[in-house]
């Protein structure tokens, strides 16, 4: 099982590590939400925030540019928001003509789609920084402790658990693909496109048929073996001292974030 391919947990024993799950899961949702509660061009806010995330960085034993080099591939994501250059009111700040329209970048548009980018950014990171010092399942057991639907917990939970079932099952089938058909009678190269495209379609489907049929007999084994819908662990999370001074200390930084997001 290629357990690389979504894992993204780092084995460690840091103060990060060994918080409760609980604390972790509800400082990084309390976190995400209030950056998205941040006025527009907040720098000195987003200052701060970014100041958080590189303590947690060294408190984890990371090091401090550890999410900051993963963050970056989420970027592109943000572009969703480029028509707030346009949109918001302001004064113009940069005019182009393209595709037959006139755009008009106001300054307005411009803080909050920067502001837009760096909200995303900082989010990314500490979700980033979770998954990296939580293993999932602790996750999913912290949002079962927290009263998150137990349905939504099992879905997540067998959603990831599967995802790397599924990756095994799709590199089996390029394994075969490549020992039977590496390529069609007189084509060079595997063929043409429409070659291709129906040779992934029969992937598709193969793929499909397995999974079904997997997750039918998955199912049945887990009835067999008294599973009743919820999630069991054999390690129980108790709160600590520690755990419940450090949440807090967090949650009294994100309030000082929100102050300094609103000084004038």
């Amino acid at each position: 099982m290629h357990s690389d391919a979504f894992d993204r947990y780092h084995h460690g024993h840091s103060l990060i590590h060994d918080l409760d799950p609980r604390v972790k899961v509800v400082v990084t949702v309390a976190f995400i939400l209030s950056n998205a509660l941040l006025p527009d061009a907040a720098w000195l806010a987003f200052l701060l925030a970014w100041a958080f995330i590189l303590i947690a960085n060294a408190l984890s034993g990371l090091g401090l540019g550890f999410t900051f080099r993963r963050s970056f591939i989420a970027l592109p994501f943000a572009l969703a928001a480029i028509t707030a250059l346009f949109s918001i009111p302001g004064a113009p700040v940069m005019s182009f003509r393209f595709l037959m329209q006139d755009f008009t970048i106001t300054d307005a548009g411009l803080l909050r789609f920067v502001s837009i980018v760096i909200r995303s950014w900082l989010s990314v990171q500490m979700a980033i920084l979770l998954v990296a010092v939580t293993e999932f399942p602790k996750i999913v057991h912290a949002l079962n402790h927290l009263r998150v639907p137990t349905i939504l917990t099992v879905i997540i939970s067998f959603l990831y658990r599967y995802l790397f079932v599924l990756t095994d099952e799709v590199m089996r089938l390029l394994r075969a693909r490549e020992a039977r058909s590496a390529g069609a009678a007189g084509k060079r190269g595997g063929g043409s496109v429409m070659w291709r495209a129906r040779v992934v379609g029969n992937m598709a489907g193969q793929l499909f048929l397995r999974s079904y049929e997997r997750s039918d007999r998955v199912y049945n084994a887990m009835l067999a073996r008294g599973y009743k819908g919820e999630l069991m662990t054999i390690h129980p999370h108790r709160f600590q001292a520690g755990d419940l001074l450090i949440g807090l200390l967090a949650l009294v930084c994100l309030v000082l974030m929100q102050v300094a997001g609103r000084l004038p």
